[in-house]
This record gives structure tokens, C-alpha cells and sequence, in this order.
């Protein structure tokens, strides 16, 4: 999908109920395609480490939608300089590595 491209309604919808049920996504980024999963479920993220073969100590990245939904996902308190980046950045790409919360 081109930037601006608008996405199809009846897609997204199937995607959403995707990972509801568990199952993988593929989804495209600013740069690369993405292989996606419900950060919140230890299956479904368990599926992504396997479908790529990576490693279990190779973290993998959570996208957000917000940075009120970043700091849900943060161990400790969010960072003043998190904070700052979000404000200057998002939406955009911007990435953020934060130790996790233990529910990730």
C-alpha cells in the first residue's frame, strides 16, 4: 500500500478478526512488511517466533497506536524522554526500545 493509500474497510476488518482469534497478520510499514500478532497473547506471539524462526531471547517490536498505549506496555514509568519523542514524532515512525511490561 502506497502512503496515503487508503485501506479497504473489508480487509481490515478480516486482519481484526485475525488477531482476535490468535492467528498472524502480514501488514505493511513505512518500510517493510510486517508479520504481526496480539502483543498480549503468549500463543499468538508464540506463532510469530515460529513463523520466523527467531530466537526466544530476540525481542520483537509492539506497535502502538498512541503513546497512552505505549506506556501500557512499559514496565516502569513511562520516560520523560519517551514522552518528548512521542510528542515530537507520533504519528510517524518513530521506534522506542522500553523495557516491557510482564503481561507482553
Amino acid at each position: 500500500m502506497e502512503q496515503g493509500q487508503q485501506a479497504n474497510p473489508e480487509v481490515l476488518g478480516e486482519a481484526v478478526a485475525r488477531l482476535k482469534s490468535g492467528r498472524l497478520v502480514a501488514f505493511p510499514t513505512e518500510t517493510v512488511y510486517g508479520l504481526g500478532a496480539d502483543a498480549l497473547s503468549d500463543e499468538a506471539v508464540g506463532r510469530v517466533f515460529a513463523a520466523k524462526g527467531r530466537p526466544a531471547g530476540n525481542p520483537l517490536i509492539v506497535h502502538v497506536s498512541s503513546a497512552a498505549m505505549a506506556q501500557e506496555m512499559v514496565v516502569s514509568q513511562w520516560p520523560e524522554e519517551a514522552e518528548h519523542l512521542a510528542r515530537a514524532f507520533w504519528p510517524g515512525p518513530l521506534s522506542l526500545v522500553l523495557p516491557k511490561h510482564h503481561r507482553v
